[in-house]
């Protein structure tokens, strides 16, 4: 099974609000991107708008000719805004005002009854939502739940392991909690920290039906171009990389 391949642009914005001009563009780069071969185009609205402004986020659902998926922290004004742009799917994050990424996967469990309300309502807009949790059956379980559409498993102890024996562990880790959530008749999504050497493994996981990759990706495109760093992983979610 071949993985469809979310490409994060975030970063693209980051390089431009470094000095707050209007480059780089990345609604020009979510396009770039479908060119060479994304299956969807995924950015994260910050609360704090520190890099995906708003009018990137309505000019990229306007253009995008596969899909948007909104990344977002589970707020009532986060899911207001989600609930005008209409992406196809929203993802719910942690959110903290001084994190460097998005650390760790929401915590499901311990706001059940808030997730459900904002949950029903983004699939009354026809939006499908996606939750970014941790490897563990309890927060899985909990996905189930409140009625999510897709989980998507953080990777980042796999990605940050620093031993074949710690690597194997998380790579079960994620291989066990993907069969739960399909066992459950979830989606199963998967990133943070993927790139183009660790990536295989992750996309052997039969049950993984999709990728967000941003960091990795946009970081090579420096050096060689977006067109072929989206190329380039897709060689290398295939193995032939």
């Amino acid at each position: 099974m071949t993985q469809r391949l979310g490409v994060n642009v975030d970063h693209v914005a980051t390089l431009r609000q470094a000095r707050r001009v209007a480059y780089p563009d990345p609604v020009m780069a979510a396009a770039i991107a479908e060119m060479a071969g994304a299956d969807q185009i995924t950015v994260h609205l910050r609360e704090d708008r520190r890099h995906i402004q708003d009018r990137d986020v309505r000019i990229i659902r306007q253009t995008c000719q596969t899909a948007l998926n909104l990344e977002m922290a589970a707020t009532e004004g986060m899911v207001k805004v989600a609930c005008e742009i209409k992406p196809e799917m929203v993802t719910l994050v942690p959110e903290r005002r001084e994190e460097l990424t998005t650390e760790g996967g929401l915590d499901v469990r311990s706001q059940l009854e808030t997730i459900r309300v904002f949950t029903h309502t983004l699939k009354k807009n026809g939006i499908i939502v996606s939750l970014f949790v941790d490897p563990e059956f309890r927060q899985i379980e909990a996905c189930q739940q409140v009625e999510a559409d897709q989980v998507e498993l953080h990777t980042g102890r796999y990605c940050d392991a620093g031993g074949q024996k710690e690597i194997i562990y998380e790579l079960e880790r994620i291989g066990l909690a993907a069969r739960q959530a399909r066992e459950m008749n979830m989606r199963v999504a998967a990133g943070h920290g993927l790139n183009y050497d660790n990536v295989k493994p992750i996309s052997q996981i039969s049950e993984i039906e999709e990728l967000n990759i941003g960091h990795a990706l946009i970081s090579r495109a420096v050096l060689v171009g977006l067109d072929r760093a989206v190329r380039d992983m897709i060689s290398a979610m295939s193995g032939k990389g």
